[in-house]
């Protein structure tokens, strides 16, 4: 029996699909924690219209899952501690009535193997996390039962938010069987798909649907490289990818919210047609991404690449990670600065919306003033 369920605005919150953050760590020059511009990070999230945030997670340095380093409880107590001053509301800028006056759904990253992860999720449990991302992939090569069992274990003390990780950061492929089986768990509410591969994308989608819980388990988007296609996309029996949790969101967050709001307006209507302008944002995107995340070099700079992005939005001070080696490889920055010019929308809300009203895209909340 889950020792903690989620409230009914909780789950409506997450099926409905949102935009959650993957929320970074500041550092400060020494490569230690900066309380004050980890708490910044936190409200610049709240303040973008975020309907959710995932800390602990690959875009916040797994190294701090290591106990020498000690900082996976700080780190999670900052964001919650943020999350109870704001009141936690996801009714902000870009949010639904569907969610007025629902908390901010907090998700805290959790590594295997079992006994590390129970205990992770323990700790966020005490924190008042909702759910635990949990990365299939950190039991290394153990048995996909084995995996399983610990899943399972998991779910006994949070609901279970899975993550199929890319293999070019430290993931392990797993096929559709060990899906379908992980579907089983009635703890699993959410899966976050981010293979980078749309053979394993649709691997995931076919097991969801097989299992009959489409209407149960919200899918996200955690390819980071085909954000706007895997939103838009209609998939048999009616599954949906219904949000995002990924780093990208980490940057540009109130443009991502935005852009969420417009492609939920389409998706809403069955019969509606595709404004072929969203799929030139989403090729646009992707570009976007290809520079921020290091495409180019096996993504080794894209913790860098975020950081870089979020000092000039003026949120950190500077790009140091924990690992000093882990830097923009070369080319990197000259990248980001051709995106960054090339489409001030994907950055700035306002754009955003001037750019839709040019190709005729009409605001949804023009003829829903309750919104």
């Amino acid at each position: 029996m889950l020792s903690r369920t989620l409230s009914r605005p909780l789950s409506q919150a997450l099926l409905d699909g949102t935009v959650i953050p993957a929320h970074p760590l500041a550092l400060t020059a020494g490569r230690r924690l900066d309380e004050g511009r980890q708490r910044a990070l936190t409200r610049y999230y709240l303040d973008a219209g975020a309907g959710g945030l995932a800390v602990g997670v690959h875009t916040t340095q797994f190294a701090i899952h290591d106990p020498s380093v000690g900082l996976y409880e700080p780190v999670l107590a900052l964001a919650a501690e943020e999350l109870d001053r704001a009141g936690g509301s996801a009714d902000r800028a870009g949010g639904s009535a569907e969610r007025a006056g629902a908390s901010v759904l907090r998700v805290a990253g959790v590594l295997g193997p079992t006994e590390r992860a129970v205990r992770e999720a323990q700790t966020a449990a005490g924190l008042g996390y909702h759910l635990a991302l949990v990365a299939a992939s950190s039991w290394g090569d153990a048995p996909e039962a084995q995996i399983l069992a610990g899943l399972a274990a998991v779910g006994e003390v949070l609901p279970i938010f899975g993550f199929y990780l890319q293999p070019a950061v430290g993931g392990r492929p797993f096929g559709y069987p060990f899906w379908r089986r992980l579907f089983e768990l009635a703890s699993v509410r959410a899966v976050k798909v981010a293979p980078f591969d749309r053979y394993r994308t649709l691997d995931v989608v076919r097991a969801l649907a097989d299992s009959g819980r489409a209407g149960e388990v919200a899918l996200y988007t955690g390819n980071d490289d085909s954000i706007v296609t895997d939103l838009i996309t209609p998939f048999d029996r009616g599954v949906r990818i219904v949000g995002g949790l990924l780093g990208q969101y980490a940057v540009w967050t109130s443009a991502a919210v935005e852009l969420h709001r417009r492609i939920r307006a389409v998706s809403a209507d069955p019969g509606a047609d595709i404004p072929p302008i969203l799929l030139t944002i989403g090729a646009q995107l992707t570009e976007a991404n290809a520079a921020i995340f290091d495409a180019a070099h096996g993504f080794r700079g894209c913790i860098p690449g975020i950081h870089e992005v979020l000092c000039r939005e003026g949120v950190l001070a500077g790009r140091w990670c924990l690992d000093p080696a882990e830097e923009l490889s070369p080319g990197q920055r000259a990248e980001i600065d051709r995106v960054w010019d090339a489409y001030p929308h994907l950055r700035d809300p306002g754009e955003l919306r001037r750019l839709f009203a040019e190709h005729g895209v009409a605001d949804a909340r023009a003829s829903q003033p309750h919104q």
